[in-house]
């Protein structure tokens, strides 16, 4: 009887930790997408209003989508102790599928290149780098 009621504590904490992780990762993918809008609106209107050419355009967008999977990881991890690289990753993960689907739904002729590929992995990578930072900004 005694093991019993010593088992059941921790069951119901591991279930409601794991829906608080799964709760962390999808805000930390929201805010990155919400981030990279607010970033991608004002470098288009840097690119529509100044002389600012656009061969620029690639690396800034590559940039600002690398930075918003960090700062968005960073933020999903930062309550969590353990994990980091996974949960970052996850976080990378999401981001990249939700822009390849929202690429996929307005653009004609998308299609899947190495560059996908290459984009997806590095979006996990930021997302892992920003995990291990999180977790660690929350040791004291």
């Amino acid at each position: 009887m005694e093991k019993e009621n010593i088992i059941k504590p921790s069951i119901v904490r591991e279930g409601s930790e794991t829906r608080k992780n799964i709760f962390r990762i999808l805000k930390g993918s929201i805010f990155a997408v919400i981030l990279s809008l607010i970033l991608l609106l004002i470098f288009a209107m840097l690119l529509a209003y100044t002389e600012l050419s656009e061969t620029t355009m690639m690396p800034v967008i590559t940039t600002i989508t690398g930075i918003s999977i960090l700062i968005g990881s960073t933020i999903s991890t930062i309550k969590i102790r353990k994990n980091g690289l996974l949960n970052g990753g996850l976080v990378g993960l999401i981001y990249i599928i939700l822009l390849y689907l929202t690429s996929s739904i307005c653009l004609t002729g998308f299609s899947l290149t190495a560059n996908s590929f290459i984009m997806l992995i590095a979006g996990v990578v930021a997302g892992m780098i920003g995990g291990i930072i999180g977790v660690n900004l929350n040791k004291k």
